[in-house]
C-alpha cells in the first residue's frame, strides 16, 4: 500500500508562483509512475501532469504546459509539481496520484481510474 501526502498549496495572486510536493511511502518509489490532477469546485477531476517511474517521461495537459514542471527525487522519495505564472483557473484542489503501471503509452496516464493511490490532495486558490 502506498500512502501518498502532498504539501505546498496555498492562496496567491494571479502570475505567482508555487511548488507543490508530494511525499510517497509504504511502496517500492523507484518503480511508481507520480501524477498531478486537480479538480476545481463543479468540475470533473483532470489530468495535470506525469513522470513515468524511470523519470525518462514527462507529459503535461495542454492547459499547463510551458507553466508547470514535474520532477522526482528518487532520494527522497517525493515528486514536486512547480506551477510558473498561475492564473485563476487554475484554482483546484490538487492531488497526487501513484501508479505502479510500466506503461509506455502517454494516454494511459492521463486517466485517473489508472491510477492505483491516492492523496488527500491539498488547495490551491489563485486570486485574479
Amino acid at each position: 500500500q502506498v500512502h501518498l501526502v502532498e504539501s505546498g498549496g496555498g492562496l496567491v495572486q494571479a502570475g505567482a508562483s508555487l511548488r507543490l510536493a508530494c511525499a510517497a511511502s509504504g511502496g517500492t518509489f523507484r518503480y511508481l509512475s507520480l501524477g498531478w490532477f486537480r479538480q476545481a469546485p463543479g468540475k470533473d477531476r483532470e489530468f495535470v501532469a506525469v513522470i513515468t517511474w524511470s523519470g525518462s517521461n514527462t507529459y503535461y495537459a495542454d492547459a499547463v504546459r510551458g507553466r508547470y514542471t514535474i520532477s522526482r527525487d528518487y532520494d527522497k522519495n517525493t515528486v514536486d509539481l512547480q506551477m510558473l505564472s498561475l492564473k485563476p483557473e487554475d484554482t483546484a484542489v490538487y492531488y497526487c496520484a501513484a501508479t505502479q503501471s510500466r506503461s509506455d503509452n502517454a494516454h494511459y496516464y492521463y486517466s485517473s481510474p489508472n491510477y492505483e493511490f491516492w492523496g488527500q490532495g491539498t488547495q490551491v486558490t489563485v486570486s485574479s
